[in-house]
């Protein structure tokens, strides 16, 4: 795994790190435990690389996308058809797309569905890892001016990973060199 996988996956508490500090709020982080763990996962939310395998096969896109508040207690019975369709118009797929299943959908509409995934808590930080990657290059110009919108529209922070530099220059306010 990359160093800057690695590093997101133990900002979203994914992994736990042997050695090293993470402040979140002027919170450790990796001391986090119980209730506090819970709430920090809710504020902190991850769009992985690979659209299609970040998704459960079996599981249609509005169950998906709710199944975050379902888990946090967020959804009365289980059901919460107004916060699928908003969050599915945020990521700018049709509602009708609800009752799909991942292997349906193209590579750009998977990604759009884990993009909306992670907003349904609405997270202070979204951690992007490399979600462009996988996807034609007219597809990502889509994504990263989804990621602008959303992230205006929020005021969420965002980490962006990638290793296209040429997409850096149009979404960060600020960069970070990794080797």
């Amino acid at each position: 795994e990359q160093v800057e996988a690695t590093i997101a996956r133990a900002i979203a508490r994914l992994n736990q790190p042997t050695t090293g500090s993470i402040k979140f709020d002027g919170q450790e982080v990796t001391a986090l435990s119980g209730d506090a763990l819970r709430s920090y996962r809710r504020s902190v939310q991850m769009v992985f690389q690979s659209p299609y395998d970040s998704l459960n096969p079996r599981m249609k896109v509005g169950d998906a996308i709710e199944e975050p508040l379902i888990r946090h207690g967020l959804s009365r019975d289980g059901k919460s058809p107004d916060r699928v369709r908003q969050l599915l118009d945020m990521v700018e797929l049709p509602y009708d797309l609800r009752n799909r299943k991942p292997h349906e959908l193209s590579g750009g509409q998977c990604q759009r569905v884990g993009i909306a995934r992670a907003l349904a808590l609405s997270p202070r930080l979204l951690i992007a890892d490399e979600i462009t990657s996988a996807l034609d290059v007219t597809i990502q110009a889509q994504i990263l001016e989804l990621l602008q919108k959303l992230q205006s529209q929020t005021r969420m922070a965002m980490i962006y990973i990638t290793h296209n530099l040429g997409t850096v220059a149009e979404i960060a306010d600020r960069v970070m060199v990794m080797y």
